[in-house]
């Protein structure tokens, strides 16, 4: 028999599917939902059922072992990701996984979202990560999962999504709704050519309002990127942001890494259209 508790979350599992969907965040019978539902039993969703057209009676109720314990489906395909975030961070209460466009199309390009441009993101997930590539729905995914979980509310699984995790299955949902706008943001001002980076004591003063707005941080930034990791778990997150007295900095570090050997700089069509409209601007100043 379900408790009060169980029927609400199968109620907000179908609202947040029903978002995604809408959103375009998943197409067909794609992504997956996952709460905890006690210190034994989880819910997700079943597998090969849209997102969009789920209703709570379709949920799965399965232990910490993957085994199934009521509910006519079978169980999301890549629970195996889900459960070892359970594992590895007791303080998180629902996962979602999904494939939202512009967040996935990062993904598969390989770049990850770790420059500091938005105090939102700054404030709200700090740095969003790659775990490298695995297979779907076997043992890879939630190993590669692992190295990130512990110092990240979100990431990018390479050439396939990315996952979020909350205390709620809706703040699970709402990381996602953040990483997809950021990927829209960060794709934008990479177009038009330039991105000003917030520098480091800026990035730190974002940091300390989070206890202002109740937003517990997984993870403290990293002093020392190269020290990221402690065995095959990554404890701090790396977060692009420059040394600078100003709160903005221009990112002109692809144009330095372009000068060659003897001195001469190599700029593209965009890149030279920034800098003459900085200097511009400057000279206005």
């Amino acid at each position: 028999m379900s408790t009060h508790l169980e029927e609400q979350l199968r109620a907000e599992i179908v609202d947040v599917g029903r978002r995604m969907y809408a959103r375009g965040y998943v197409a067909s019978n794609d992504g997956n939902i996952s709460a905890r539902l006690d210190d034994a039993r989880l819910i997700t969703t079943p597998t090969a059922v849209s997102k969009g057209y789920m209703t709570p009676d379709m949920m799965v109720v399965v232990d910490y072992d993957g085994n199934q314990l009521s509910g006519e489906r079978k169980a999301s395909s890549e629970l195996k990701m889900h459960i070892e975030i359970y594992r590895n961070r007791p303080d998180v209460n629902a996962v979602v996984h999904a494939h939202p466009p512009l967040a996935t199309g990062f993904a598969v390009a390989g770049i990850p979202l770790t420059r500091a441009v938005l105090a939102e993101v700054i404030t709200t997930l700090g740095s969003v990560p790659i775990a490298e590539y695995a297979t779907p729905s076997t043992a890879e995914l939630p190993e590669a999962v692992r190295k990130y979980i512990k110092a990240h509310d979100g990431m990018l699984l390479a050439n396939h999504g990315a996952v979020t995790c909350g205390v709620t299955v809706t703040a699970a949902y709402h990381k996602m709704e953040t990483i997809e706008h950021f990927a829209k943001i960060s794709l934008v001002a990479r177009l038009l050519g330039r991105e000003h980076l917030i520098s480091r004591d800026e990035v730190e003063r974002l940091q300390g309002l989070r206890g202002t707005y109740g937003i517990a941080a997984p993870a403290p930034l990293c002093t020392d990127p190269a020290q990221a990791a402690i065995g095959d778990q990554v404890l701090c997150q790396v977060l692009e942001a420059p040394d600078a007295q100003e709160r903005l900095v221009p990112d002109v570090s692809s144009v330095l890494r372009q000068a060659s050997r003897d001195g001469e700089i190599r700029l593209t069509y965009g890149e030279l259209t920034a800098l003459i409209a900085d200097a511009i601007k400057n000279l206005r100043d």
